[in-house]
């Protein structure tokens, strides 16, 4: 068991929920706490120092996401990145299983009300996933996305990134809830052109964090609908003029986001990559096998 990883948690014994929420870390509380503490006593330089955590976490999350900060935003949740993908599909056909979570469907369903992307429902066999050869039976001309979760929410069943990237091809887009995986499972996300994730589950970062990285393909094909003041060029510039989107991941930014949540993200983010998703995966592995063994006898 992966001992040294588990010594920072306080997580009662038997606690099994984590696909609702993972208990956070001594290290993300006490990350909160000072945070707090430092807006607490705030002089001129307590903001730009908190902001400081955003950067950080950035930056964390793009390592552990294969890619790089400047194809990462940070966001408050999953279903904020979702969102912003949906809206950014200007026309088309977007193919999403009608079994996924509910977050994986209302920003489909909002489109389709707009005259911007919609959608067309796939029916995984019953305690299956979305599979390349379901997703190749439902492609047409007018197909120019595919949403998944990475992992079911009811079944466990994990996608297959690599084989849906190549049954969709180079031109369309995959779009990829992370959130039941990111951090548990070692899975090749750089598969994705959208790859969202909250941290209150296996990240154990606690509620209001999350990111998304987008691809080249994905910064260059979606609509930058939702960027706000913060998802600027110039952004600290306030000349009363529109300032033009950020020409990378940061367009995704509607306004700041808070740094005590950040700071809490930056250190979850760090315990995870320090002792790695794949020892992680490893440890839970083993664990999931002896609750096996035990509810059969």
């Amino acid at each position: 068991m992966l001992t040294s990883y588990a010594a920072h948690f306080d997580t009662p014994a038997g606690y099994l929920d984590f696909a609702r929420f993972g208990p956070p870390s001594r290290d993300a509380v006490a990350a909160t706490t000072r945070a707090m503490e430092e807006s607490a006593g705030a002089d001129h330089t307590t903001v730009d120092t908190l902001m400081g955590a955003e950067g950080v976490a950035r930056g964390t999350a793009a390592r552990l996401a294969g890619t790089d900060a400047r194809h990462t935003v940070l966001l408050p949740n999953a279903s904020t990145g979702l969102f912003h993908a949906a809206l950014g599909i200007r026309d088309g056909v977007v193919l999403a299983p009608r079994t996924d979570f509910p977050a994986n469907h209302y920003p489909w369903r909002r489109t389709a009300g707009l005259g911007r992307a919609t959608p067309r429902w796939l029916d995984p066999a019953p305690g299956g996933g979305v599979t390349p050869d379901l997703v190749r039976a439902a492609l047409t001309d007018d197909v120019v996305a595919v949403s998944v979760s990475a992992v079911d929410f009811r079944t466990g069943f994990r996608a297959d990134l690599a084989a849906l990237r190549e049954a969709i091809g180079p031109d369309r887009l995959l779009i990829v809830d992370a959130i039941q995986a990111f951090g548990v499972a070692v899975m090749p996300w750089d598969a994705a052109d959208v790859l969202v994730a909250g941290g209150q589950k296996w990240l154990r970062a606690g509620w209001a964090t999350g990111f998304a990285t987008l691809s080249d393909r994905a910064l260059e094909s979606l609509e930058p609908v939702l960027t706000g003041w913060t998802g600027v060029e110039d952004v600290g510039l306030f000349d009363g003029t529109e300032h033009p989107p950020a020409p990378d991941a940061r367009r995704w930014s509607i306004t700041n986001l808070s740094p005590v949540t950040a700071a809490s993200f930056a250190a979850a983010l760090d315990l995870v990559e320090r002792h790695t998703v794949a020892a992680i995966e490893a440890a839970i592995a083993a664990r999931n096998a002896e609750l096996t063994d035990v509810v059969r006898e």
